[in-house]
């Protein structure tokens, strides 16, 4: 059974950082590429970041590049999202999501496999 559960959400105020993970279990987790995506209340949900297989090529949406950056640690098999210079426009639910082209950075959340059930990142001004 494949499970993606994320970690580390909270409540944290606006210029601030916070670092927010998932861990894979069910699958070769170094035979995908990762992904996270957002979703705002009353919103589509959003792409965020990718990295491919083994952590070498990342993407990041417009408008988080510079402040948001993805990792990976395939022998742990977990994806990180550190965040910082939070903005209340990043509040939101954070998911991650897992993508069998482990060699593809893909922005379409059509595209990934699998998906955890997210966590709440909600900043306050």
């Amino acid at each position: 059974q494949v499970q993606l559960v994320e970690s580390g959400g909270g409540l944290v105020q606006a210029g601030g950082s916070l670092r927010i993970s998932c861990a894979a279990s069910g699958i070769t987790f170094s035979n995908y590429a990762m992904g996270w995506f957002r979703q705002a209340t009353g919103k589509e949900r959003e792409f965020v970041a990718a990295i491919n297989w083994s952590g070498a090529s990342t993407i990041y949406a417009d408008s988080v590049k510079g402040r948001f950056t993805i990792s990976r640690d395939n022998a742990k098999n977990t994806v990180s999202l550190h965040i910082t210079s939070l903005k209340p426009e990043d509040t939101a639910v954070y998911y991650c999501a897992a993508d069998q082209a482990k060699f593809l950075l893909r922005r379409r959340s059509g595209n990934y496999d699998y998906w955890g059930q997210g966590t709440q990142v909600t900043v306050s001004s």
